[in-house]
């Protein structure tokens, strides 16, 4: 296990999410903070649709948005990486891009390095090469995320909703 200088990290569990995560994840992030860069809160329809696309991912690709898990088995959030959606018409279309939402429960203690240092070892296992995060540049806890996992700051750029974002990229 890798530790940081203060403590161990958190044990974590990674699975392919399934029709019950739509739930969990709808009530994990409900909390307007846990969703202050993403837009708010959203409907369980949109979790649902999610969920179902993260196995397809995952049959397809060897990886997806796993449903991340706390020692205990609990569901606090999600890993993993995804192609970076064409639909958006901006950002880093063709790339992979990897990601970690927690909910508010499972904020500073050491589960989001802890998940992407996860999500690194099976998108390497997946023969990937090259991933990305696009990070607002407004969210601290997932700048420092990034930046722990060494990913270089690649660029500075505003989204279409007129928000500062950073593109962050990481050699594998």
């Amino acid at each position: 296990m890798t530790t940081s200088q203060t403590r161990p990290l958190p044990a974590v569990q990674l699975r392919v999410p399934t029709d019950e995560d739509a739930h969990a994840w709808h009530s994990v992030f409900a909390d307007p903070d846990v969703m202050e860069f993403l837009g708010g809160p959203a409907e369980l329809s949109a979790y649902e649709e999610i969920t179902a696309r993260q196995r397809m991912h995952d049959a397809q690709l060897g990886y997806c948005l796993w449903t991340l898990l706390d020692g205990q088995g609990a569901v606090i959030g999600f890993t993993g990486a995804q192609p970076w959606p064409r639909e958006k018409g901006w950002g880093p279309v063709g790339e992979i891009e990897i990601g970690w939402r927690l909910g508010r429960s499972a904020w500073g203690q050491g589960y989001a390095y802890a998940a992407a240092l996860a999500t690194l070892e099976r998108v390497r296992a997946a023969g990937l090469n090259r991933v990305v995060a696009m990070i607002d540049a407004r969210n601290d806890r997932s700048v420092a995320v990034a930046e722990r996992l060494c990913m270089v700051l690649a660029d500075e750029f505003t989204t279409p909703a007129g928000n500062p974002a950073r593109r962050y990229e990481l050699a594998l």
